[in-house]
C-alpha cells in the first residue's frame, strides 16, 4: 500500500472504535450521576436534558472558538439552571472521587483495541484519541482504564478542558493539526462514524472506516479504508515503521 507511506500519527475515536459502549445510556447515566453531586441541589432530569441539548447543539452549530468546550458547559449550566461554576466543578470533583467508577460496567472492552494501539507504538507511530470532548478528562481516562488502554503513551487525548470545538466541525481537526504541528497527509483517521470521523477527510487526512458497531448518518464522505477491527489490524500492518 504504497499510500500508506509518510503516515506518522493516528488519530483514533474511542466510544465504538476502541470500546463498544451504547452512549445513549451511558451519557443519561453520567449526566443524573452528576447532577447528583452538586451541592446545589438541582434536578437531576432537567440538568440531563439541559446538557444533552446543549451537546447537540455544540456537535451541529459548532462554535467560534472563544470558549473551552468545559467554559461552553458552565456557561450552558449557569444560563439554563442557574448553576454557578464553582457549584458545577464541585459537583464534578465529588462525582469522580465518588461515583465515576460506578459506570465502568457501561463500557465492554474490545480485547483486539489494546493489540492496535500496540502495533502502532511499536511501529513509533504517534497516537492521538480524538474522542469527541464533550466529556471532562477524567471521564475519558476512565473509559480508557474500563477498556484497558490507560497503559499506553498518547501524544493527546482530546477532553473538553482543553478542546474548542467538536467533530465534525473541522475546526477540532484543526486544531490537533496546529497544536502538534501536524501535517494532514500524514495523519490517519480512524473512526467509526460516517459524519464525525470521516469529515476530517476534508483537510486532507485519510479516513480509515471501522464498521463494526458503524455510526452512518448518511454522509456522501467516501473513506480510504473500511472494514472491521481485524481487518484495521492487518491495516496497521501495512504501514511502514518509523522506528
Amino acid at each position: 500500500m504504497p499510500e500508506l507511506h509518510g503516515i506518522d500519527t493516528i488519530l483514533f475515536d474511542l466510544d465504538g472504535t476502541l470500546l463498544n459502549v451504547d452512549m445513549h445510556q451511558f451519557i443519561p447515566a453520567y449526566l443524573e450521576s452528576l447532577a447528583g453531586c452538586i451541592p446545589a441541589g438541582i434536578d437531576a432530569h432537567g440538568f440531563c436534558r439541559s446538557m444533552i441539548k446543549r451537546t447537540t447543539e455544540r456537535i451541529e452549530q459548532g462554535s467560534d472558538g472563544r470558549l473551552t468546550n468545559e467554559d461552553f458547559y458552565l456557561q450552558a449550566a449557569r444560563d439554563d439552571m442557574g448553576l454557578e461554576p464553582d457549584l458545577f466543578r464541585a459537583g464534578l470533583e465529588c462525582f469522580c472521587a465518588e461515583k465515576l467508577e460506578h459506570l465502568a460496567h457501561y463500557i465492554q472492552p474490545l480485547p483486539l483495541a489494546p493489540k492496535l494501539i500496540q502495533r502502532c507504538n511499536d511501529k513509533a507511530l504517534q497516537v492521538i484519541i480524538a474522542t469527541n470532548p464533550v466529556f471532562p478528562g477524567p471521564v475519558t481516562r476512565a473509559r480508557l482504564k474500563w477498556g484497558g488502554l490507560d497503559t499506553f503513551d498518547y501524544l493527546h487525548v482530546s477532553s473538553y478542558e482543553t478542546s474548542r470545538h467538536c467533530k465534525p466541525n473541522l475546526a477540532y481537526f484543526s486544531e490537533l493539526l496546529d497544536t502538534f504541528n501536524l501535517s494532514p497527509e500524514r495523519c490517519l483517521m480512524v473512526g467509526n462514524d460516517t459524519e464525525h470521523d470521516l469529515s476530517a477527510a476534508h483537510l486532507g487526512i485519510k479516513t480509515f472506516l471501522v464498521d463494526t458497531w458503524i455510526i452512518d448518518r448518511g454522509s456522501s464522505i467516501t473513506p480510504d479504508f473500511r472494514g472491521n477491527h481485524l481487518d484495521l489490524y492487518r491495516f496497521l500492518g501495512h504501514i511502514p515503521s518509523r522506528a
